[in-house]
């Protein structure tokens, strides 16, 4: 290891500090532009201080030397390279599956995944758009829309003032607004992407459409132009390789005409093509610069923009580029503007990379767009079309959808925001949606021992694999004990993508992985798959998804408490909100086998199952031994759903034996861990054994998300689960960053922080918006909000932490994993929210339900 010093220092040093100013989802570029701020002196969680509190040390330095600098792949943990906190991401453009583009909430493009889980964060600065206004034949004014000032492009006029301009983000649309000075224009640019609930084929669609709404507020008309420029490439060394080219094309059809270029880049593996173009109107004209050096001055472009407004359009391909070359290619739509009038003008963006290889290149995958445009690599003329001309249905089901809300006077604005803005993930979470294969059979995706699962390849044939990652900083796919958090967003907007989802890990729970035994990052070894034990995740994008699973290599996952538990929640909790009957019946088996297999670890037969003393659960850091208020808690909720669904489907022999375990269980959870007040985190008896955990009501959140947990199916005494919540406010939250950071996750009864673990100190994001479910759920409607308000102004406002909301943060302004999925779990406010008001409209049933079949 010749790098082993600079790697030991790296190892034992910290991250760099990071500039935090105040920035929410409504930020006013008027005063973030032009002012530069000092850095805040706060930094991520060192590399030192994650593996001393995972206690693998030295362990994780090798495996990710060899990974880095042997493998030469990316890790899916990397605690030497933290993401940077940049402060500039706004809301992405793309649907879900096909790869998205960020744009930042001053305009630049700055984050690209186009790659399976790949991430590029790099301004592009050639990427921009530029206005040009023309009165009586004459350019009076042209400006790129940009504050920066650049090296390159210097014929450019830069330097756009930000007090000028104002974004404003409602995920999946954005707007920002320019009053160019002195000029009585205003300019409304409003990003659109095909985001729409219940939709399986335009929200798989990579596209987005920029609407230009024009405002001219002058006495005499005016000619405005709008051109949009773009690199070919992601600003990275792919870039320079050579052999990338660009082409005008023009595409008209049913009465539509859309024009502009295509940017085709080829690389060796996963090549794509980039579309920017134009709709062609009446009054409305488009034109393009096919090639030109974004690395140069920029002249040709400009002064051609310059002249009349308008761009060249000479005909023909441009040449390839040779080695250590740069292109890019300009689409300028004009039209006329009259006086005290109102124009529109319509640009899009599309890409294309319809073929995928992930890391180990042993299979080739099909995106599921290319079910409707085609797998060729040909389809950015027609992905351009449908999307300049559909966005406006588009908009009209996306208001549609979020009217009732946003009107709502009952809910607060900031959760108005956060409810959408955090949807940012399903697109933007290196999310995979990708068609099965056309030559597949049953067989080939439910493996030897899924053959039980009738509906699994209907499903997968009809609505396609959906996966998305833990993180974008932890690289593993569909991380179960997470997605168990974040699911509601899927099952409430997009069920047949969350049971496409469950039947993957059906299948993967059957199934045992005959790969070799693998080494953990704590120096034991391990299969990589037991049968009947739910994965941690479907794999990584360095090797192949689905095919290999279990990325995680920390600890031995088939050991945790909590995956099993998962899923048998989810199943049921899915069937709640879809009423899918061959889904439950084809469930029903697997929940039964996890169950048996979950068993085991009630070591001493009185109805709980036990933690092992080592992180055996979500919380990998945080360590129980014996009856835990978590794992306890997933566990009596997991058995009642048994029961309740054995009645469902007839099972009076699984009822009985279920029934008997909840009886026995209930009786040790609360003998074990109630103290009066709330329950204890663990039954150890050791010092933290009685720390106030903010997610110890998990099973009750997940019992009442499902219409159970009261009446014949109460578990948990209500009077307990009150004074655990309210235990909960009065410490995790009130007495946590002066009331106003969320919850933290771990509090001991005098209200100071549990310092045992790294994660016992640290308040995470998704548990937060979960616990605030909980609080609305039993009635405390006002502490949830409160609860959930901190962490929503934490995040977004006084960390600046828009449209990349991590797992964690802590009370000295410490965050950890950037970009994280959890946070989804907001979702599970609004099913609360929605559950509640749906019970106050019904009549009062005549009797409760009964666990009888």
């Amino acid at each position: 290891m010749g790098d082993h010093a600079e790697l030991m220092e790296r190892f034992e040093g910290t991250a760099q500090g990071h500039q935090l100013p105040a920035a929410g989802w409504r930020i006013c570029l008027a005063h973030e532009f032009a002012e530069k701020r000092k850095p805040y002196q706060a930094s991520d969680v060192s590399a030192a201080h994650v593996l001393k509190h995972l206690g693998l040390g030295m362990r994780y330095l090798r495996w990710w030397y060899r990974k880095t600098h042997v493998e030469k792949k990316c890790p899916i943990i990397d605690m030497f390279n933290p993401l940077p906190l940049r402060q500039i991401y706004g809301c992405p453009l793309g649907g879900f599956g096909g790869g998205t583009i960020t744009r930042g909430w001053r305009g630049e493009f700055c984050r690209w995944q186009l790659n399976p889980g790949v991430y590029h964060y790099k301004t592009v600065i050639a990427d921009q758009f530029t206005v040009c206004l023309r009165r009586k034949g004459q350019t009076i004014y042209q400006q790129v829309l940009s504050v920066e000032k650049p090296s390159a492009l210097q014929g450019w006029n830069w330097g756009f003032c930000g007090h000028y301009a104002f974004y404003h983000a409602l995920y999946p649309r954005a707007w920002t607004v320019y009053q160019l000075p002195g000029q009585d224009v205003v300019l409304t640019c409003r990003q659109v992407s095909p985001v729409i609930p219940h939709d399986y084929q335009d929200t798989s669609l990579p596209v987005g459409v920029f609407v230009w709404e024009l405002e001219n507020g002058s006495d005499e008309d005016v000619d405005v132009s709008i051109m949009f420029t773009l690199r070919n490439g992601l600003g990275t060394k792919e870039d320079k390789r050579g052999g990338h080219w660009n082409e005008p094309f023009s595409l008209e059809k049913e009465g539509a005409r859309v024009s502009g270029v295509l940017l085709h880049h080829c690389t060796p593996v996963n090549p794509y093509t980039v579309a920017i173009s134009a709709r062609e109107k009446a009054g409305t004209e488009v034109t393009h610069f096919t090639a030109f050096n974004p690395a140069g001055t920029g002249q040709e472009v400009w002064q051609d923009l310059l002249q009349d407004g308008r761009l060249g359009s000479l005909a023909g391909k441009s040449r390839l580029t040779e080695k250590g070359e740069v292109t890019a290619a300009a689409v300028c739509a004009s039209c006329t503007v009259p006086a005290r009038g109102h124009r529109t003008l319509e640009l899009g963006l599309a890409w294309d990379m319809p073929c995928i290889h992930f890391g180990a290149k042993e299979k080739l995958h099909l995106r599921r767009y290319t079910r409707y445009f085609g797998s060729g690599g040909d389809a950015c003329p027609s992905l351009s079309h449908y999307a300049l001309t559909h966005y406006e249905q588009w908009e009209e089901k996306i208001e549609g959808w979020q009217r009732p809300i946003l009107e709502s006077s009952q809910l607060p604005s900031w959760y108005k925001s956060a409810l959408f803005n955090e949807l940012y993930f399903l697109a933007d979470g290196g999310t995979l949606w990708l068609e099965l294969p056309p030559e597949a059979c049953a067989e080939d995706v439910q493996g030897p021992a899924g053959a039980g699962l009738s509906q699994l390849f209907p499903v997968l044939r009809e609505y396609g694999r959906f996966a998305y990652l833990e993180g974008q900083e932890y690289r593993m796919y569909n991380t179960y004990d997470v997605h168990f958090y974040a699911s509601f967003a899927l099952a409430m907007l997009w069920p047949k993508l969350e049971i496409s989802l469950q039947y993957d890990i059906a299948a993967a729970v059957l199934n045992e992985d005959t790969q070799p035994r693998r080494y953990l990052m704590d120096g034991q070894m391990a299969q990589v798959k037991l049968p009947n034990v739910v994965p941690h995740d479907v794999g990584e994008p360095e090797d192949e998804p689905w095919q290999r699973v279990n990325a995680y290599l920390i600890h031995d996952t088939a050991d945790w408490k909590d995956l099993n538990l998962k899923f048998v929640l989810q199943v049921y909790r899915d069937y709640h909100l879809t009423q899918d009957t061959a889904y439950l019946q084809d469930m029903w088996p697997v929940c039964q086998a996890v169950m048996e297999s979950e068993l085991k670890f009630d070591t001493d037969d009185d109805g709980l199952i036990e933690n092992s003393g080592f992180a055996d659960q979500t919380y990998d850091a945080w360590v129980a031994t014996g009856a835990s208020a978590y794992c306890g808690g997933l566990w009596l909720a997991a058995v009642c759903v048994m029961c309740k669904v054995a009645g469902i489907v007839g099972d009076s022999e699984v009822l009985q034996k279920y029934s008997a375990i909840l009886t026995k269980g209930t009786r040790a959870f609360e003998r074990l861990l109630w103290n009066g007040k709330y329950y204890n985190y663990d039954s150890s008896g050791g010092p933290f054994s009685s720390t106030v955990m903010s997610d110890q009501c998990a099973g009750q959140w997940f019992l009442r998300a499902c219409g159970l947990g009261q009446g014949e199916f109460e578990v948990f005494p209500r009077s307990h689960i009150l004074s655990a919540l309210k235990t909960i406010f009065e410490l995790n939250v009130l007495s946590f960053g002066n009331g106003r950071m969320g919850a933290v996750n771990g509090m001991r009864p005098d209200g100071s922080l549990d310092t045992s673990s790294l994660q016992s100190s640290e308040a995470w994001v998704g548990v937060v918006y979960a616990l605030a479910a909980t609080m609305i759920q039993e009635g405390l409607v006002q502490e949830g909000f409160h609860t959930a308000e901190g962490c929503y102004r934490t995040v977004w406002e006084r960390l600046g932490m828009a449209f990349q909301t991590p797992e964690a943060y802590c009370h000295r302004k410490l965050f950890r994993s950037l970009a994280y999925m959890r946070p989804l779990s907001i979702w599970s406010m609004q099913l609360a929210l929605e559950s509640r008001a749906s019970q106050a409209a019904a009549p009062r049933p005549a009797q409760e339900n009964s666990l009888q079949p």
